[in-house]
Protein backbone atom coordinates (compact mmCIF):
# COMPACT_ATOMS: atom_id res chain seq x y z
CA UNK A 1 0.00 0.00 0.00
CA UNK A 2 1.34 3.83 -0.50
CA UNK A 3 -0.91 6.47 -0.68
CA UNK A 4 0.10 10.34 -2.37
CA UNK A 5 -0.58 13.02 -0.07
CA UNK A 6 1.45 16.21 0.11
CA UNK A 7 2.19 20.36 -0.96
CA UNK A 8 2.05 19.26 -4.35
CA UNK A 9 -0.73 16.48 -4.45
CA UNK A 10 -3.52 17.20 -1.73
CA UNK A 11 -6.03 14.30 -2.83
CA UNK A 12 -6.05 11.50 -0.34
CA UNK A 13 -5.62 8.48 -2.71
CA UNK A 14 -3.69 5.40 -3.36
CA UNK A 15 -1.00 5.84 -5.73
CA UNK A 16 -2.19 4.59 -9.39
CA UNK A 17 -0.29 3.05 -11.89
CA UNK A 18 0.22 6.31 -13.87
CA UNK A 19 1.60 7.91 -10.70
CA UNK A 20 4.33 4.89 -10.76
CA UNK A 21 4.94 5.22 -14.53
CA UNK A 22 5.43 9.16 -14.00
CA UNK A 23 8.66 7.43 -12.44
CA UNK A 24 10.17 5.17 -15.04
CA UNK A 25 13.36 6.45 -16.31
CA UNK A 26 15.99 8.53 -14.78
CA UNK A 27 15.47 11.73 -12.87
CA UNK A 28 16.60 14.84 -14.61
CA UNK A 29 19.47 17.05 -13.42
CA UNK A 30 17.09 19.80 -12.45
CA UNK A 31 12.82 19.59 -12.25
CA UNK A 32 12.80 23.06 -13.02
CA UNK A 33 10.42 24.70 -15.72
CA UNK A 34 13.42 26.42 -18.22
CA UNK A 35 13.06 28.96 -20.98
CA UNK A 36 12.05 26.87 -24.23
CA UNK A 37 9.41 24.42 -22.39
CA UNK A 38 6.28 24.65 -22.80
CA UNK A 39 3.92 27.78 -21.36
CA UNK A 40 1.42 26.57 -19.79
CA UNK A 41 -1.44 28.90 -18.41
CA UNK A 42 1.27 30.96 -17.14
CA UNK A 43 1.97 35.01 -17.57
CA UNK A 44 4.52 36.78 -17.02
CA UNK A 45 6.06 39.91 -15.57
CA UNK A 46 9.42 42.09 -15.69
CA UNK A 47 9.98 43.98 -12.72
CA UNK A 48 13.67 44.72 -13.52
CA UNK A 49 16.71 44.70 -10.79
CA UNK A 50 15.69 43.32 -7.56
CA UNK A 51 17.82 44.75 -4.65
CA UNK A 52 18.15 41.92 -1.64
CA UNK A 53 19.16 42.60 2.01
CA UNK A 54 22.45 41.11 1.91
CA UNK A 55 22.74 43.78 -0.73
CA UNK A 56 22.99 41.96 -4.03
CA UNK A 57 21.60 43.68 -7.05
CA UNK A 58 19.54 40.98 -9.25
CA UNK A 59 18.61 42.16 -12.82
CA UNK A 60 16.12 41.47 -15.30
CA UNK A 61 13.76 39.76 -12.84
CA UNK A 62 10.92 37.83 -14.33
CA UNK A 63 7.67 36.91 -12.40
CA UNK A 64 5.70 34.02 -13.10
CA UNK A 65 2.16 33.59 -12.39
CA UNK A 66 -1.10 32.66 -12.99
CA UNK A 67 -4.66 34.11 -12.61
CA UNK A 68 -8.31 33.93 -12.47
CA UNK A 69 -11.41 35.90 -12.80
CA UNK A 70 -11.98 39.48 -14.25
CA UNK A 71 -10.23 42.57 -12.78
CA UNK A 72 -13.04 45.36 -12.00
CA UNK A 73 -12.52 48.81 -13.86
CA UNK A 74 -11.51 50.18 -10.44
CA UNK A 75 -8.97 47.48 -10.22
CA UNK A 76 -10.56 46.98 -6.49
CA UNK A 77 -11.29 42.87 -6.49
CA UNK A 78 -7.76 41.48 -7.08
CA UNK A 79 -6.81 39.12 -4.50
CA UNK A 80 -3.15 37.84 -4.43
CA UNK A 81 -2.96 33.62 -3.25
CA UNK A 82 1.00 33.12 -2.12
CA UNK A 83 2.21 28.95 -2.62
CA UNK A 84 4.12 26.83 0.17
CA UNK A 85 7.46 25.74 -0.06
CA UNK A 86 7.26 23.31 -2.95
CA UNK A 87 4.07 24.79 -4.49
CA UNK A 88 3.77 26.99 -7.74
CA UNK A 89 1.01 29.14 -9.40
CA UNK A 90 -1.08 26.49 -10.65
CA UNK A 91 -3.64 26.84 -8.12
CA UNK A 92 -6.15 25.18 -10.14
CA UNK A 93 -6.63 22.96 -13.36
CA UNK A 94 -5.14 19.73 -14.49
CA UNK A 95 -1.54 18.98 -15.19
CA UNK A 96 -0.32 19.12 -18.71
CA UNK A 97 2.44 20.42 -20.84
CA UNK A 98 4.83 22.88 -18.86
CA UNK A 99 2.91 21.90 -15.92
CA UNK A 100 3.94 18.42 -13.88
CA UNK A 101 0.79 18.67 -11.37
CA UNK A 102 -2.28 19.23 -11.14
CA UNK A 103 -3.76 22.95 -8.92
CA UNK A 104 -2.68 22.64 -5.23
CA UNK A 105 -5.54 24.34 -4.06
CA UNK A 106 -8.74 22.74 -5.77
CA UNK A 107 -11.99 23.15 -4.20
CA UNK A 108 -11.13 25.98 -2.84
CA UNK A 109 -10.58 28.61 -5.42
CA UNK A 110 -12.96 28.58 -8.37
CA UNK A 111 -16.57 29.74 -8.99
CA UNK A 112 -18.67 29.79 -6.45
CA UNK A 113 -16.01 28.81 -4.06
CA UNK A 114 -14.31 30.35 -1.02
CA UNK A 115 -12.28 32.36 -3.20
CA UNK A 116 -14.96 32.54 -5.77
CA UNK A 117 -13.22 33.61 -9.35
CA UNK A 118 -16.73 35.08 -10.41
CA UNK A 119 -16.52 37.61 -7.48
CA UNK A 120 -12.55 37.56 -7.51
CA UNK A 121 -9.46 38.44 -9.90
CA UNK A 122 -7.05 36.13 -7.84
CA UNK A 123 -3.35 36.29 -9.24
CA UNK A 124 -0.85 33.39 -8.28
CA UNK A 125 3.20 34.51 -8.41
CA UNK A 126 5.75 31.91 -8.21
CA UNK A 127 7.75 33.26 -5.51
CA UNK A 128 11.49 34.67 -6.49
CA UNK A 129 14.07 32.17 -6.46
CA UNK A 130 11.56 29.67 -7.31
CA UNK A 131 11.45 27.52 -10.13
CA UNK A 132 8.26 27.39 -11.75
CA UNK A 133 8.86 30.31 -14.60
CA UNK A 134 9.88 32.83 -12.03
CA UNK A 135 13.41 34.07 -11.88
CA UNK A 136 15.56 31.45 -9.58
CA UNK A 137 18.82 29.94 -9.91
CA UNK A 138 17.65 27.66 -13.25
CA UNK A 139 17.17 30.78 -14.82
CA UNK A 140 19.74 32.38 -17.32
CA UNK A 141 21.81 34.99 -15.82
CA UNK A 142 23.23 38.32 -17.79
CA UNK A 143 26.04 35.94 -19.12
CA UNK A 144 23.43 33.60 -20.51
CA UNK A 145 24.56 30.27 -18.22
CA UNK A 146 22.64 29.32 -15.37
CA UNK A 147 22.95 30.99 -12.37
CA UNK A 148 23.31 27.85 -10.45
CA UNK A 149 25.62 27.76 -7.51
CA UNK A 150 26.05 32.10 -8.15
CA UNK A 151 21.92 33.00 -7.35
CA UNK A 152 22.50 35.22 -3.87
CA UNK A 153 20.57 34.32 -0.88
CA UNK A 154 17.35 35.63 -0.40
CA UNK A 155 14.99 36.79 2.51
CA UNK A 156 11.41 36.57 3.15
CA UNK A 157 11.18 40.44 2.70
CA UNK A 158 13.44 40.11 -0.49
CA UNK A 159 10.68 37.74 -2.01
CA UNK A 160 7.92 39.97 -1.00
CA UNK A 161 9.44 43.25 -2.32
CA UNK A 162 9.41 41.33 -5.74
CA UNK A 163 5.97 40.78 -5.31
CA UNK A 164 5.52 44.43 -4.35
CA UNK A 165 7.21 45.23 -7.67
CA UNK A 166 5.01 42.65 -9.41
CA UNK A 167 1.43 44.37 -7.95
CA UNK A 168 2.95 47.64 -9.17
CA UNK A 169 3.53 45.63 -12.67
CA UNK A 170 0.18 44.76 -13.08
CA UNK A 171 -1.02 48.22 -11.37
CA UNK A 172 -2.98 46.48 -8.58
CA UNK A 173 -2.16 49.45 -6.02
CA UNK A 174 -4.40 47.08 -2.74
CA UNK A 175 -5.45 43.73 -2.63
CA UNK A 176 -8.72 43.28 -1.26
CA UNK A 177 -6.70 40.34 0.39
CA UNK A 178 -3.55 38.71 0.99
CA UNK A 179 -3.99 34.68 1.45
CA UNK A 180 -1.02 32.53 2.10
CA UNK A 181 -0.29 29.17 3.87
CA UNK A 182 3.05 28.21 5.50
CA UNK A 183 6.12 29.72 3.68
CA UNK A 184 2.86 31.84 1.79
CA UNK A 185 1.79 33.03 5.05
CA UNK A 186 5.18 34.47 5.63
CA UNK A 187 4.87 36.07 3.28
CA UNK A 188 1.13 37.22 3.55
CA UNK A 189 2.45 38.31 7.55
CA UNK A 190 5.40 40.37 5.82
CA UNK A 191 2.79 42.09 3.27
CA UNK A 192 1.01 43.54 6.16
CA UNK A 193 3.56 44.96 8.07
CA UNK A 194 5.62 46.02 5.11
CA UNK A 195 2.76 47.48 3.22
CA UNK A 196 -0.48 47.46 5.29
CA UNK A 197 -1.77 50.42 3.14
CA UNK A 198 -2.20 47.54 0.14
CA UNK A 199 -3.34 44.82 2.13
CA UNK A 200 -7.28 44.86 2.27
CA UNK A 201 -8.06 41.70 4.06
CA UNK A 202 -5.18 39.25 5.61
CA UNK A 203 -5.00 35.09 5.98
CA UNK A 204 -2.11 33.26 7.33
CA UNK A 205 -2.61 29.84 7.15
CA UNK A 206 -0.14 27.75 9.91
CA UNK A 207 2.43 29.90 9.46
CA UNK A 208 4.97 31.64 12.07
CA UNK A 209 5.59 35.00 13.15
CA UNK A 210 9.39 33.86 12.95
CA UNK A 211 10.99 30.80 12.22
CA UNK A 212 11.85 29.16 16.07
CA UNK A 213 15.68 27.78 16.51
CA UNK A 214 13.12 24.46 16.64
CA UNK A 215 12.37 25.05 12.70
CA UNK A 216 15.80 26.33 11.78
CA UNK A 217 17.23 23.18 12.68
CA UNK A 218 14.80 20.97 10.36
CA UNK A 219 15.67 23.47 8.11
CA UNK A 220 19.65 23.12 8.31
CA UNK A 221 19.46 19.50 7.77
CA UNK A 222 17.67 19.30 5.06
CA UNK A 223 19.41 22.35 2.93
CA UNK A 224 22.72 20.16 3.87
CA UNK A 225 21.12 16.72 2.54
CA UNK A 226 21.60 18.56 -0.87
CA UNK A 227 24.74 19.96 -0.49
CA UNK A 228 25.99 16.99 0.64
CA UNK A 229 24.85 14.76 -2.67
CA UNK A 230 28.47 14.59 -4.46
CA UNK A 231 26.73 15.33 -7.56
CA UNK A 232 25.09 19.05 -6.75
CA UNK A 233 28.88 20.10 -7.53
CA UNK A 234 28.74 23.59 -5.67
CA UNK A 235 24.92 24.12 -7.32
CA UNK A 236 26.10 23.83 -10.99
CA UNK A 237 24.96 20.93 -12.41
CA UNK A 238 22.59 22.20 -15.14
CA UNK A 239 24.28 20.28 -17.65
CA UNK A 240 24.84 17.04 -16.00
CA UNK A 241 22.90 13.93 -17.93
CA UNK A 242 19.19 12.79 -16.74
CA UNK A 243 20.17 10.72 -13.34
CA UNK A 244 23.79 12.55 -12.91
CA UNK A 245 22.25 15.49 -11.02
CA UNK A 246 21.84 15.87 -7.37
CA UNK A 247 18.22 13.55 -6.94
CA UNK A 248 19.73 11.48 -3.91
CA UNK A 249 20.25 14.26 -2.06
CA UNK A 250 17.18 16.47 -2.54
CA UNK A 251 14.81 13.39 -2.26
CA UNK A 252 16.40 12.69 1.11
CA UNK A 253 15.81 16.85 2.29
CA UNK A 254 11.71 16.32 0.64
CA UNK A 255 11.23 12.85 2.74
CA UNK A 256 12.82 14.83 6.01
CA UNK A 257 10.45 17.57 5.04
CA UNK A 258 7.23 15.63 4.71
CA UNK A 259 7.69 14.09 8.36
CA UNK A 260 6.90 17.63 9.41
CA UNK A 261 4.41 17.85 7.20
CA UNK A 262 2.30 15.16 8.80
CA UNK A 263 1.28 14.21 12.08
CA UNK A 264 2.22 10.97 13.63
CA UNK A 265 -0.79 9.94 14.62
CA UNK A 266 -2.00 10.15 10.77
CA UNK A 267 1.52 8.35 9.64
CA UNK A 268 0.81 5.59 12.69
CA UNK A 269 -3.08 4.99 11.61
CA UNK A 270 -2.50 4.81 7.95
CA UNK A 271 0.54 2.78 8.14
CA UNK A 272 0.91 1.20 11.24
CA UNK A 273 4.02 -1.76 10.88
CA UNK A 274 2.81 -2.91 7.65
CA UNK A 275 5.19 -4.04 4.97
CA UNK A 276 5.18 -2.77 1.38
CA UNK A 277 5.29 -6.28 -0.31
CA UNK A 278 5.45 -9.89 0.72
CA UNK A 279 9.08 -9.79 1.48
CA UNK A 280 9.72 -8.78 5.03
CA UNK A 281 11.95 -5.72 5.81
CA UNK A 282 13.77 -7.73 9.02
CA UNK A 283 16.90 -8.65 7.23
CA UNK A 284 15.08 -9.57 4.05
CA UNK A 285 15.21 -6.49 1.79
CA UNK A 286 12.32 -5.63 2.00
CA UNK A 287 10.37 -2.44 2.70
CA UNK A 288 7.30 -0.88 5.44
CA UNK A 289 4.94 0.75 3.49
CA UNK A 290 5.78 4.48 5.51
CA UNK A 291 9.02 3.60 3.58
CA UNK A 292 7.67 3.29 0.45
CA UNK A 293 5.74 6.18 0.69
CA UNK A 294 8.81 8.67 1.54
CA UNK A 295 10.68 6.87 -1.20
CA UNK A 296 7.96 7.24 -3.93
CA UNK A 297 6.91 11.25 -2.72
CA UNK A 298 11.08 11.70 -2.40
CA UNK A 299 11.60 10.54 -6.44
CA UNK A 300 8.61 12.25 -7.56
CA UNK A 301 9.84 15.56 -6.04
CA UNK A 302 13.25 15.39 -8.40
CA UNK A 303 10.85 15.09 -11.45
CA UNK A 304 9.50 18.44 -10.79
CA UNK A 305 11.94 20.72 -8.51
CA UNK A 306 15.09 22.34 -8.76
CA UNK A 307 17.40 21.50 -5.81
CA UNK A 308 19.11 25.08 -5.86
CA UNK A 309 15.62 26.36 -5.74
CA UNK A 310 15.07 24.50 -2.52
CA UNK A 311 17.93 25.69 -0.59
CA UNK A 312 17.34 29.16 -1.29
CA UNK A 313 13.56 28.80 -0.53
CA UNK A 314 14.46 26.78 2.91
CA UNK A 315 16.64 29.01 3.50
CA UNK A 316 14.51 32.51 2.95
CA UNK A 317 12.04 30.78 5.15
CA UNK A 318 14.67 30.25 7.98
CA UNK A 319 15.50 34.05 8.00
CA UNK A 320 11.92 35.07 8.76
CA UNK A 321 11.06 37.21 11.65
CA UNK A 322 8.41 39.74 11.14
CA UNK A 323 9.76 41.49 13.91
CA UNK A 324 13.39 42.00 13.05
CA UNK A 325 14.63 45.63 13.21
CA UNK A 326 11.11 46.21 14.10
CA UNK A 327 10.58 46.62 17.84
CA UNK A 328 9.58 42.62 18.18
CA UNK A 329 6.55 41.03 16.56
CA UNK A 330 3.80 42.54 18.49
CA UNK A 331 5.46 46.08 17.11
CA UNK A 332 5.15 44.87 14.01
CA UNK A 333 2.20 43.27 13.56
CA UNK A 334 0.46 46.47 15.61
CA UNK A 335 1.27 48.06 11.70
CA UNK A 336 -1.52 46.06 10.03
CA UNK A 337 -5.61 46.96 11.97
CA UNK A 338 -7.05 45.20 8.56
CA UNK A 339 -9.51 41.99 9.23
CA UNK A 340 -7.53 38.78 9.43
CA UNK A 341 -7.60 35.52 9.28
CA UNK A 342 -4.87 33.42 11.40
CA UNK A 343 -5.66 29.64 10.63
CA UNK A 344 -3.88 26.79 12.78
CA UNK A 345 -4.37 22.84 13.21
CA UNK A 346 -4.48 21.22 16.14
CA UNK A 347 -1.96 18.57 14.91
CA UNK A 348 0.50 20.50 13.48
CA UNK A 349 3.97 20.06 14.79
CA UNK A 350 5.95 22.02 11.93
CA UNK A 351 4.28 25.49 12.77
CA UNK A 352 2.48 24.38 16.27
CA UNK A 353 -0.86 26.58 17.18
CA UNK A 354 1.14 28.50 19.83
CA UNK A 355 2.55 30.12 16.57
CA UNK A 356 -0.84 31.25 15.48
CA UNK A 357 -1.97 32.38 19.13
CA UNK A 358 1.22 35.06 18.81
CA UNK A 359 -0.17 36.50 15.79
CA UNK A 360 -3.28 36.06 16.33
CA UNK A 361 -2.70 37.86 20.06
CA UNK A 362 -1.67 41.08 18.33
CA UNK A 363 -3.52 41.51 15.16
CA UNK A 364 -6.09 44.25 15.95
CA UNK A 365 -8.10 42.72 13.48
CA UNK A 366 -8.44 39.16 14.37
CA UNK A 367 -11.66 37.50 13.21
CA UNK A 368 -11.07 35.14 16.55
CA UNK A 369 -9.74 37.32 18.75
CA UNK A 370 -6.83 36.31 20.88
CA UNK A 371 -6.93 32.91 19.25
CA UNK A 372 -6.58 31.31 15.89
CA UNK A 373 -9.72 30.13 14.06
CA UNK A 374 -9.08 26.35 14.66
CA UNK A 375 -9.06 23.30 12.14
CA UNK A 376 -9.17 20.19 13.83
CA UNK A 377 -7.69 17.38 12.00
CA UNK A 378 -5.07 14.49 11.78
CA UNK A 379 -3.31 15.30 8.74
CA UNK A 380 -0.42 17.89 10.68
CA UNK A 381 0.42 21.24 8.51
CA UNK A 382 -0.81 19.92 5.22
CA UNK A 383 -4.13 20.33 6.62
CA UNK A 384 -4.66 23.96 5.60
CA UNK A 385 -4.27 22.13 1.84
CA UNK A 386 -6.38 18.97 2.45
CA UNK A 387 -9.04 20.54 4.98
CA UNK A 388 -10.61 22.04 2.24
CA UNK A 389 -14.46 22.38 3.69
CA UNK A 390 -12.65 24.15 6.84
CA UNK A 391 -10.46 26.22 5.49
CA UNK A 392 -12.93 27.40 2.76
CA UNK A 393 -15.53 27.89 5.24
CA UNK A 394 -12.91 30.40 6.92
CA UNK A 395 -11.93 31.71 3.80
CA UNK A 396 -15.68 32.67 3.35
CA UNK A 397 -15.90 34.29 6.93
CA UNK A 398 -12.52 36.33 5.73
CA UNK A 399 -13.69 37.32 1.73
CA UNK A 400 -17.30 38.65 2.98
CA UNK A 401 -16.45 41.14 5.82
Amino acid sequence: MDWQTSEDTVAVRPVTDADARSLVGKPPASGAWREGDPVGARSFATIGTVATEAGVRLPGVRIAYESWGTLDADRGNAVLVLHALTGDPHLIGPPGPGQPTEGWWEGVVGPGLAIDTDRWFVVAPNVLGGCAGTTGPASLGPDQSEWGGRFPYLTIRDQVAAQVAFADALRIDRWAAVIGGSMGGMHALEWAVAAPERVGRLAVLAAPPASSADQVALNSVQTEAVRADPRFRGGDYYGAADGDGPHRGLALARRMALLNYRSPGELNDRFGRSWQSGVSPLGHHGRFAVESYLDFHGNRFTRRFDANSYIRLVDAMTSHDIGRDRGGIAAALGRYTGPALVLGVDSDRLYPLEDQRVIARHLLGALDGEEPTLVESDFGHDAFLIERDAVGAALHRLLDN
